[in-house]
């Protein structure tokens, strides 16, 4: 097994976070959604995310990181401003009477900050390749809901 670097750690802590957040965000949003198939494809990207933080975990026990344990400095402030965002998505979802359209604006901005945290986990130094593999897989399908979400809003 290759050394791991604290970059890599560190990289599969925060992307285990930030999907953790997202399942728990899109559950939300799929709650407070009033279109039966808007709540539907919420509720899929809601799985998606606990697929990817499960894939993300299996593969860090491989490299020997514990992700029950790593709350790194970034993955706290990270998870701190899902969880305001998750927030964001209650408030507005009461006071726009749960509109649909500022349900899926919160969501395109979750996403934003998720893809945001792709690509700085891509820089991460002595990140092995495995890792790289499902990290820019799953940046890819985070951009394709992004995507999604951005059409429906329109």
């Amino acid at each position: 097994m290759a050394s791991i670097s604290d970059n890599t750690a560190r990289a599969y802590n925060d992307l285990v976070e930030i999907n953790e957040t997202g399942a728990k965000g899109y559950q939300e949003a799929a709650e407070g959604a009033t279109s039966p198939q808007l709540k539907s494809q919420l509720s899929q990207f809601s799985q998606q995310r606990a697929q990817f933080a499960s894939e993300l975990k299996q593969q860090a026990r491989q490299f020997g990181i514990n992700t029950e344990a790593g709350n790194t400095v970034e993955g706290v402030v990270a998870d701190a401003a899902a969880a305001v965002h998750r927030g964001w998505i209650n408030i507005k979802s009461v006071i726009t009477g749960q509109d649909d359209n500022a349900i899926l604006g919160e969501c395109e901005t979750g996403d934003k900050v998720a893809l945001e945290a792709y690509e700085q986990a891509l820089k991460a130094e002595g990140l092995p390749v495995e890792a790289k593999s499902i990290i820019q897989k799953q940046h890819g399908e985070i951009l394709a809901a992004k995507n999604q979400i951005t059409s429906l809003k329109r």
